[in-house]
């Protein structure tokens, strides 16, 4: 097939697209789940970049992955990266690539926990002298958000709604914290007995109800961590805080919401939703600095340069 948009072009046309055209996402629960498709934009993403930058010389990259990737996924991620045309690939856990990003001090013996909150999975991580001392992987993230709130209109008001709709409502109305002023959304969707178009008022209630399972899955997941700490780098945490990363970080409610949970304080990290970029960025430009932290395929540190 030919490529036609990638990215938020690509975004737009979900759930509007002709039958000759299909919206395919390359990656699943931050990890490839369809190589092809991942290789084709990686090249046209590649080819972008050596365009604005007027170079012929093929570039090194840096990708981001969950921490607890396996070996069978590093392996998918830097052969699709080398297939499309990148020179050197190095691969980095997306909580180590936050904490960079947030500017906090890893290299130091002092313990860091961030909080990744991102479109397919959540990442706790427990960092000190760049290395995780403790992590953990969630398939719990903003897109199982949208998925819930997809199941909770399709059950509660007998509609289906698409993804996109499910995630307007998420940005517009979630919300961990009770308000006294409710805010509401008017959804637009099919009906799920008669199959005719029908439009129904979704409120923060609503959307907070359909994702609490979920928000109450990540709470559960940072205690489970705090407890496996050491205590030496607990106390760190405990004077120095949580720093919460990733999109889900701007759901209004949740840092409070943790903060009360863990009695540990929680920072939002400055702009959360790029920090993973914004480290990686960092990293790749200081790769020299940095090479203790990226790891290979075989699941270790990447010493080759």
């Amino acid at each position: 097939g030919q490529l036609v948009a990638v990215g938020n072009e690509a975004k737009t046309m979900q759930g509007r697209t002709p039958q000759h055209i299909d919206v395919v996402r390359p990656l699943v629960d931050g990890v490839i789940s369809d190589f092809e498709v991942a290789e084709e934009m990686l090249a046209y993403l590649i080819g972008k970049v050596r365009s604005d930058m007027r170079s012929i010389i093929a570039p090194r990259m840096l990708i981001g992955v969950p921490s607890g990737i396996t070996n069978v996924e590093m392996r998918a991620a830097q052969d699709a990266a080398k297939n499309a045309g990148a020179r050197d690939v190095f691969l980095i856990e997306e909580p180590v690539a936050a904490a960079i990003g947030a500017k906090l001090p890893i290299s130091k013996a002092i313990g860091n926990m961030i909080i990744d909150i991102g479109g397919g999975t959540t990442d706790i991580a427990v960092i000190s002298l760049n290395g995780l001392v403790v992590s953990r992987n969630l398939r719990v993230a903003g897109d199982h958000l949208n998925a819930s709130i997809v199941s909770y209109i399709r059950d509660q008001f007998k509609v289906y709604v698409g993804e996109k709709t499910a995630e307007d409502a998420k940005i517009a109305l979630a919300s961990i914290a009770h308000s006294e002023a409710g805010k509401e959304l008017v959804a637009r969707g099919r009906d799920v007995v008669t199959g005719l178009p029908r439009e129904v008022v979704i409120t923060d209630a609503d959307v907070r109800d359909a994702v609490s399972n979920q928000v109450d899955t990540i709470v559960d997941a940072v205690r489970n961590v705090l407890e496996i700490t050491p205590p030496e780098v607990l106390a760190d945490i405990m004077q120095r805080g949580v720093h919460l990363s990733g999109g889900g970080a701007l759901i209004p409610g949740l840092a409070p919401l943790l903060e009360h949970e863990l009695q540990v304080p929680v920072i939002v990290v400055p702009d959360p939703p790029r920090a993973v970029i914004r480290g990686a960025g960092i990293v790749i430009e200081n790769l020299e600095d940095y090479k203790e932290i990226l790891i290979d395929h075989e699941g270790s540190v990447a010493t080759q340069f």
